[in-house]
């Protein structure tokens, strides 16, 4: 799995986590397991694994590090 943190929420139900990259990882609420995307905050560590979506890369199964 890979690791980073979350840079920013939306209240639109997604958010962004800096990767270590260039390039921030999009990830959905309906990714979030083992916790709700209400309870993640921005700066948390989590832990990912990419996956595609159809616009492009995004994070699954998000967790809390």
């Amino acid at each position: 799995m890979a690791e980073g943190t979350i840079k920013r929420l939306t209240d639109k139900g997604f958010g962004f986590i800096a990767t270590g990259t260039n390039e921030d990882m999009f990830f959905h609420s309906s990714n979030v397991e083992e916790t709700s995307f209400d309870q993640l905050r921005e700066g948390q560590a989590v832990t990912y694994v990419e996956g595609r979506g159809p616009k492009g890369p995004r994070a699954e199964q998000v967790r809390p590090a």
